[in-house]
């Protein structure tokens, strides 16, 4: 077990009462850590602390954000993969995390949000509404081609 220095020691609680109240990413508490005034050098054994005593697990953050992001934001895949590297999260734990998206339930939250956005949206023309419909699915993070198939079958295409 490595030894903290006194304001590692400081840093280290302050940082386990923050992963505590809510799943943090490690690229958040090291940044928090930093703004303490720890240098990265400093960092890394409380970092390692942190990890070791379970305050701090990639694979946790990563199945919570995927699941919070597709429930409550109803954001797709792509959108959610590029917030997750954006938090510095690995690509193994990113796959990990999005393989646990039902894929039923997915292509479901799609099918209502482009029902939704097709009865709100008008167009001055088919292809134009079409554009719309695109964009707007495209913008909240589903993939290209379940876009397609899911506008073919509200629009029997």
């Amino acid at each position: 077990m490595i030894e903290l220095n006194e304001e590692q020691k400081q840093a280290f609680s302050k940082a386990a009462a923050l992963c505590s109240r809510a799943e943090k990413s490690p690229g958040s508490i090291q940044n928090k850590l930093e703004q303490w005034g720890l240098s990265p050098e400093d960092a890394e054994p409380v970092m390692q602390q942190l990890f070791q005593h379970q305050f701090l697990d990639e694979e946790r953050f990563a199945c919570s954000y995927v699941r919070d992001k597709f429930r409550f934001n109803q954001w797709g895949r792509v959108k959610i993969a590029f917030h997750l590297r954006a938090e510095r999260i690995s690509p193994a734990a990113i796959q990990k995390a999005l393989e646990e998206l039902d894929e039923e339930s997915y292509y479901e939250s799609l099918k209502t949000l482009m029902r939704e956005k097709l009865r709100k949206t008008k167009g001055a023309n088919s292809y134009d509404l079409k554009a719309k419909i695109f964009r707007f699915a495209q913008s909240r993070g589903f993939e290209q081609d379940l876009i397609f198939s899911v506008y073919k079958e509200l629009t029997n295409d």
